[in-house]
């Protein structure tokens, strides 16, 4: 359970037409932007955030607090319990088109069906991100979080993506007619910078040859969509491959 010292926040999960509350509830996070500017430090200043909202969101909120997912002025779709401190993830530098790259850890438990306030409870214009202090919004916030079911309250938070360790393939694009072999180089460059291993594909967007990166990138598969082969199904079985 959450302790009664617990504060409530909302987090909006963007306008009806371009919606990520799906991403939130996915990767378990809650997001914030505007973050192409970087990581944010106590020796950023808001101006740079184009105002507070991304210094409140990674200072101010702490592990343990409760978070609402706002889909609407009043209406929410999930809440949550933030896990840890204040990330940077690069992996959310496009979420519909958004920099959200400013990110907590959260548990959600997505409602059954959206629920909608009575009231105003976030604020007639309600921000991207603010400090909950309407009763109606917080009584119902811990009183959720203390009833049961609660398992969600411990389950394992889901992995991010674009990591390290869920890369499949490094793709270096040339372009049209360029000598695609000669990228490889390249191409294991950035393997490397990843510290894992995992394919290579280089491509001028007609030939694609694709190496293996667990044997000292050895070319396994060769495609020309210009001139389609049978062995070229060995390179898209591959691509395919989960």
């Amino acid at each position: 359970m959450t302790g009664t010292a617990a504060a409530v926040w909302q987090i909006s999960a963007g306008p009806a037409a371009r919606s990520y509350a799906d991403v939130f509830l996915k990767h378990g996070v809650a997001l914030i932007g505007p973050g192409d500017a970087g990581p944010w430090t106590p020796e950023r200043g808001d101006e740079v955030f184009e105002g507070s909202f991304v210094r409140r969101f990674a200072r101010d909120i702490a592990d343990g607090d409760i978070v609402l997912l706002r889909t609407g002025l009043a209406r929410i779709a999930a809440v949550g319990i933030v896990v840890g401190g204040y990330e940077y993830a690069n992996a959310f530098d496009d979420v519909n088109g958004w920099d959200l790259q400013h990110a907590r850890r959260v548990r959600w438990a997505r409602l059954p069906s959206e629920h909608e306030f009575s009231s105003t409870v976030f604020g007639a214009d309600p921000p991207r991100c603010s400090r909950v202090w309407h009763p109606d919004a917080v009584d119902y916030a811990k009183r959720f979080v203390n009833s049961p079911p609660t398992h969600w309250q411990s389950a394992l938070l889901p992995g991010l993506p674009r990591t390290p360790q869920n890369c499949r393939f490094v793709i270096e694009a040339k372009r049209l007619g360029a000598g695609v072999e000669a990228a490889l180089e390249q191409a294991q460059g950035y393997v490397a910078a990843l510290g894992g291993a995992c394919d290579v594909i280089v491509t001028d967007g007609i030939r694609y040859r694709l190496y293996d990166g667990r044997r000292s990138f050895a070319p396994v598969a060769y495609a020309n969509l210009a001139r389609l082969k049978q062995s070229a199904d060995k390179c898209f079985a591959r691509l395919r491959r989960p």
